[in-house]
């Protein structure tokens, strides 16, 4: 059995529908930023907290868990700039309450989702896992912890892990029965496409003279479900045996401007949207684009979705999910 922490989350969500159909699964959530509805039927559904021994105990001794996938997080950038302590204890203090619960349990293998924001500013147009990470705030920080955390813990204690850092995660399942929801939201393309749907009066894009082609910055967009599928191989390879630890980075290794985005967004819904130029925001980097060579090189992954794709099933969701959501 495979379990999911975080699996009622955008990402989370979008694996468990994937996992079901070859695996058992758990799902351990406390839906503060996640959704019942969410999380396919096939899987058993645990609510409590990472932080939780008891709750954690209380699934590895009731399951046979063979490996663990770690989505929960909090990951706002803004708030971890405010409120540090937070994201401190529930992001660090909390993955180490559940890698010390796995110890007690015996198991030993982990995939984890880490982020772009471990590497900060960056000094290279494309991203690789040797470029330096030099994160600039307290969440980029506290996922750069965890990875340091699950080396040591392999060094001493033959963990097995999988890391992962993804970009910007966009789009929705195809069939749209679940898809990108936050409170607040965020995202660029979801913040489009509420404003497309009336939902929203404008769209601000921060900053028009950075040192890029239209002077917005620069992004790389992976579909959720390619995310999805790079997970499957991760737990597949750790699983087999063929891997004890291993980092990787998730994106398209395309980078496209805001106001491509925006552009595509228009294309796809036919509608025009209503932009404001706004002050840059603190710690905005001009340009993040991955280079996933290496996950292609050792698990044959690569990225599916163009951006168009990635628009369209969003659109998509974006139409059903009021009444998927009720």
């Amino acid at each position: 059995m495979i379990l999911v922490i975080g699996g009622a989350g955008y990402i989370g969500s979008h694996l468990v529908k994937e996992l079901v159909t070859t695996n058992e699964v758990v799902v351990l959530d406390d839906l503060s930023t996640g959704y019942r509805w969410a999380i396919d039927e096939r899987a058993t559904f645990m609510e409590g907290n990472l932080g939780n021994e008891a709750d954690l105990d209380h699934i590895f001794s009731t399951y046979k868990i063979e490996a663990v996938v770690h989505f929960a997080a909090n990951s706002l950038i803004g708030e971890s700039v405010a409120d540090p302590l937070k994201y401190y204890e529930n992001n660090v203090s909390a993955t180490l309450t559940l890698l010390k619960t796995m110890m007690k349990h015996h198991v030993k293998k982990v995939i984890f989702s880490s982020t772009a924001a471990t590497y900060g500013i960056p000094t290279t147009d494309i991203i690789t896992e040797d470029t330096s990470t030099h994160p600039i705030t307290p969440y980029g920080r506290s996922k750069l912890v965890i990875e340091q955390i699950l080396a040591d813990f392999a060094h001493a204690y033959e963990l097995e892990y999988v890391i992962l850092r993804y970009f910007n995660a966009a789009g929705a399942y195809e069939t749209a029965e679940i898809g990108e929801r936050h409170d607040p939201e965020t995202h660029l393309i979801p913040i489009i496409l509420q404003h497309l749907l009336g939902e929203r009066e404008h769209i601000s894009v921060f900053g028009s003279d950075y040192d890029t082609e239209d002077g917005t910055c620069i992004r790389d967009y992976i579909h959720v479900t390619d995310l999805a599928h790079a997970h499957l191989l991760a737990l597949q390879v750790l699983l087999d045996g063929k891997k004890k630890t291993a980092t990787y980075n998730l994106g398209n290794g395309l980078g496209y401007s805001v106001k491509e985005v925006i552009k595509t967004c228009e294309r796809v819904t036919g509608k025009k949207a209503n932009v404001i130029m706004a002050n840059r925001r603190a710690g905005d980097p001009a340009r993040l684009v991955a280079s996933s060579d290496k996950i292609y090189q050792e698990l044959g992954w690569k990225a599916q979705f163009s951006l168009e794709q990635i628009i369209q099933s969003a659109w998509k969701w974006h139409q059903n999910s009021v009444k998927v959501t009720k």
